[in-house]
């Protein structure tokens, strides 16, 4: 049987969010109809096939694990959130059991991820092992969340400052990149600065 984890990263200090006059610690925790931002992608990924579910905090780490309170998560904190996305993708990767062939790697500021699009990545990684990632795409363009093989888990351990899942599908043969077909906002939709999360609170709502 072919395990697939979920990897969150909420560790980033949501400097464009601040800049923009967010009044939060981070943009993680604003409110988005009803519940902190990143709650929603944890939600999305535990009702998804994948299993199990870490979630690594960083920046405003109390106020960020609070957003979880309650959540079956794995919690891993990267003191080092800092020096760029890779050491929060590394904490992550490294969080997982040494049996897990996959991890799909979500993005805390993307509130319109489904557990039906992460459960897609999955299925096409099960039906395809030997490929080394899965990603969604709307139109010509790839998405988040991606599912990355074990594979792949020695480049991440190599990846440096802001690299992230982004550098290590690029660089692979495109025949070892699968892809899924998205539809909706789930795929694209991210929120960076208050405006931003304004429009996803009305795209949410409707």
């Amino acid at each position: 049987m072919i395990r697939v984890a979920a990897v969150i990263l909420a560790a980033g200090s949501s400097s464009r969010f601040a800049a923009a006059g967010g009044a939060e610690a981070t943009k993680l925790v604003a409110p988005l109809v009803g519940v902190p931002l990143a709650r929603h992608v944890a939600q999305a990924a535990l009702a998804s096939k994948a299993r199990p579910v870490v979630a690594v905090t960083g920046h405003a780490r109390e106020a960020v694990e609070a957003a979880f309170e309650g959540l079956p998560l794995i919690i891993a904190h990267n003191e080092n959130f800092a020096s760029g996305l890779a050491s929060s993708l590394r904490a992550g990767i490294g969080a997982l059991p040494a049996d897990i062939e996959g991890a799909i790697v979500l993005l805390a500021d993307m509130p319109a991820v489904t557990p039906d699009l992460i459960d897609q990545l999955i299925e096409r990684f099960k039906k395809a092992p030997a490929a080394l990632a899965v990603a969604p795409v709307l139109g010509d363009r790839r998405g988040n969340p991606v599912l990355l093989s074990r594979g792949l888990f020695d480049r991440v351990a190599k990846l440096e400052g802001d690299e992230g899942a982004r550098r290590l599908l690029a660089d692979l043969p495109p025949e070892k990149v699968l892809e899924v077909a998205a539809e909706g906002l789930g795929a694209s939709l991210d929120v960076d600065t208050p405006d931003a999360l304004e429009a996803a609170r009305k795209a949410l709502e409707t």
